[in-house]
């Protein structure tokens, strides 16, 4: 059997440009070439980290080749000696460039990249193309005390929702409990300052620049909130935009934003409510006592929750629903007064002694606005609370209540308060009830918060879509009771009541009666309901006259 060449020389018998053909070829493997030098250098640069590894092992290799194994040794020993006396004299920076970047390196490359397509393929984060696979790509693993933040590039055709449906799956297959997944960068653009503060500003416009398609994964190696965490100490002046409350998971302070916002902070009762707002007013208690803050507390729970801190509150009220009614119609009173003065000087006010920020605390607004037996002053609190909710942030006047069901029944007013923490909830549907839709689905498992979890939460922090878990200070009894001896409040003097002028009588015409009740007749029940008879100006409470 013959078989066909595998090149067929007749075919060039024809007369060719030889030159042009040699030419040609030439060019060709030229830009090959290039093209692998182009690439080389790419990968080059893209490993830059790589550079002063690289360079120490050739250097290894060449002074073992020329002078021995013996100058590796003194190496060695010079090395441990300095490391050990950076550790002695700066721990914490030791730690930070030299301890954890080799935990990072150790990790990168035993813990995610040995397993990495593997644990990809069964979570199912690998799309199929062309008849093969696009791996999610890792760029870069930092590791902290507590956690390891990975950066990986999602492959065309994903968004970062599949990655919050598989945020449990990636952390029990890299052997965590906890994996949060941010879409957004976790740490902002620092503010550059000095001479070189332009070029530096250039160089934080290409490295902080957005990449939609990066994705942050933050797996908890040991979970630091499974800890009390003790009362942080109080500032010297509060920092409205930054009041120390608690933990994050990665160990860092987690500070709050105050100014020109309004908070609802939900749980299931022995949750840790408490903890929020004495951990609050702990971060305040210094400008409580100068006077740059005045605190008014309602506690519908007849003074359980907030009487042993009285001393912080200038106004405190627990046992009467009426008086409750009147503090916040003083607020809204002290709101527009407010208005009367900012009116086109300022949209956010400033806090001073003068005009300090008030801060109303109610430990239960639910009891105030589904459970108060007196429907006209259940009307009068929901009436106040809807002013304060809806006008009062830019004006100074902020409202902190807590509530244990964030149903839209119970708390009406629940979509006007900006800023929300969710504690330890008893079912999952209140999650998105309380953080917005979708919350839960971003990692905000607060219905799985266990009961010995009092005082984590899952927060909204600014610039992020996605949840973070804190756990906010515990203070005990003794602690609230030295704090509001230390920093009592200032005096708040209650605001007169406005009294109205009476309008007048009716006076009757030739050959015209007007009927007057008798006295009686106004002491006595009426016999309709209140709202038909303030429409009929027949209602006695209202100070006027009936027609």
């Amino acid at each position: 059997m013959v078989r066909a060449p595998l090149v067929n020389f007749r075919r060039f018998q024809i007369s060719a440009p030889w030159p042009l053909v040699w030419i040609v070829t030439v060019l060709f493997l030229l830009f090959r070439v290039a093209v692998a030098v182009v690439r080389l250098a790419v990968f080059v640069v893209r490993h830059w980290r790589a550079w002063p590894a690289v360079a120490l092992v050739l250097l290894a290799a060449d002074t073992y080749r020329t002078h021995g194994w013996w100058l590796h040794l003194l190496a060695a020993v010079v090395l441990a000696a300095s490391a050990g006396v950076w550790w002695w004299r700066g721990r914490d920076s030791f730690h930070r460039h030299v301890a954890l970047r080799a935990v990072s390196v150790w990790r990168r490359l035993w813990v995610y990249r040995r397993q990495w397509h593997e644990v990809m393929s069964l979570c199912g984060l690998v799309k199929k193309y062309d008849g093969g696979e696009v791996v999610p790509r890792l760029l870069s693993v930092r590791c902290s005390y507590a956690t390891d933040e990975l950066v990986l590039r999602m492959p065309k055709g994903q968004n970062p929702e599949v990655w919050h449906k598989a945020a449990r799956d990636l952390a029990y297959s890299f052997g965590t409990r906890h994996c949060r997944v941010f879409s957004t960068r976790r740490h902002p653009v620092p503010h550059r300052t000095g001479r070189l503060a332009f070029v530096l500003r250039l160089i934080d416009r290409v490295r902080f620049r957005d990449r939609p398609r990066h994705v942050w994964l933050v797996f908890i190696r040991r979970d630091p909130l499974t800890r009390i965490v003790a009362p942080l100490p109080v500032p010297a002046r509060p920092d409205f935009t930054a009041l120390p409350l608690g933990l994050r998971e990665d160990l860092a302070v987690y500070c709050f934003r105050l100014l020109a916002t309004h908070v609802l902070i939900g749980g299931a009762t022995r949750m840790g409510k408490g903890s929020v707002i004495w951990s609050l007013l702990r971060s305040l208690a210094a400008g409580i006592r100068s006077g740059l803050v005045r605190v008014w507390a309602i506690d519908p729970k007849g003074g359980m929750e907030l009487a042993i801190g009285r001393p912080l509150f200038s106004r405190y009220v627990d046992d009467d629903w009426s008086r409750m009614a009147d503090l916040l119609e003083d607020a809204v009173a002290r709101m527009r007064a407010r208005q009367q003065i900012l009116r086109g000087k300022a949209r956010v006010h400033t806090p001073t002694v003068d005009e300090p920020l008030i801060v109303v605390v109610i430990d239960e607004i639910a009891a105030l606005l589904a459970y108060l037996p007196d429907s006209e002053i259940r009307a009068r609190i929901t009436q106040a609370l809807g002013l304060l909710l809806s006008q009062g942030a830019g004006l100074g006047v902020l409202v902190v209540a807590a509530t244990q069901d964030p149903r839209k029944e119970v708390v009406s007013v629940r979509d006007l308060f900006p800023t929300r923490i969710a504690l330890g909830l008893t079912e999952r549907g209140h999650v998105d009830l309380l953080l917005g839709d979708g919350a839960r689905d971003r990692g905000a498992l607060a219905d799985q918060i266990p009961l010995s979890g009092k005082g984590v939460a899952y927060v909204l922090l600014d610039g992020q879509p996605e949840p973070a878990r804190v756990r906010f200070s515990y203070l005990a009894d003794d602690v609230i009771r030295d704090m509001a001896a230390t920093f009592p409040a200032q005096p708040d003097t209650q605001p007169e009541p406005v009294v109205q002028p009476a309008a007048p009588k009716p006076r009757a015409s030739k050959g015209q009666h007007v009927y007057r009740p008798t006295t009686a007749s106004k002491q006595g029940a009426p016999l309709l309901p209140p709202s038909l008879l303030n429409a009929l100006d027949l209602n006695p409470s209202n100070g006027s006259d009936p027609r």
